[in-house]
């Protein structure tokens, strides 16, 4: 499996109905709960099955990569991937006939 002691990740809460979605852009993954709290624990087991089955299957480094992640090596350490930069906007969108 991929060697990562904590990840620090982008993740957008949105409430839809009764349910709020949790969403990383950065993973491409997403699950919901009743709660944010419920949310945002079901994540963090998503996180975890998601990054097993990638290992598992043997194509981390297509996966990540396709997803814009880098391997950066870090002196004297196994490359580390780094996830990337995910910047959210709320963005005024003219419609126009």
């Amino acid at each position: 499996m991929i060697k990562f002691s904590s990840l620090r990740l982008t993740v957008n809460f949105i409430k839809e109905g009764k349910q709020v979605v949790a969403y990383a852009p950065a993973l491409d993954i997403s699950t919901f709960g009743k709660t944010e709290a419920h949310a945002k624990k079901r994540f963090q087991e998503l996180v975890k099955i998601f990054l097993k089955d990638i290992s598992d299957r043997h194509v981390v480094d297509e996966v990540l990569t396709e997803l814009g992640w880098k391997k950066v090596l870090v002196r004297n350490q196994q490359p580390q991937w780094v996830p990337p930069v995910v910047k959210s906007i709320n963005l005024q969108v003219p419609i126009g006939a």
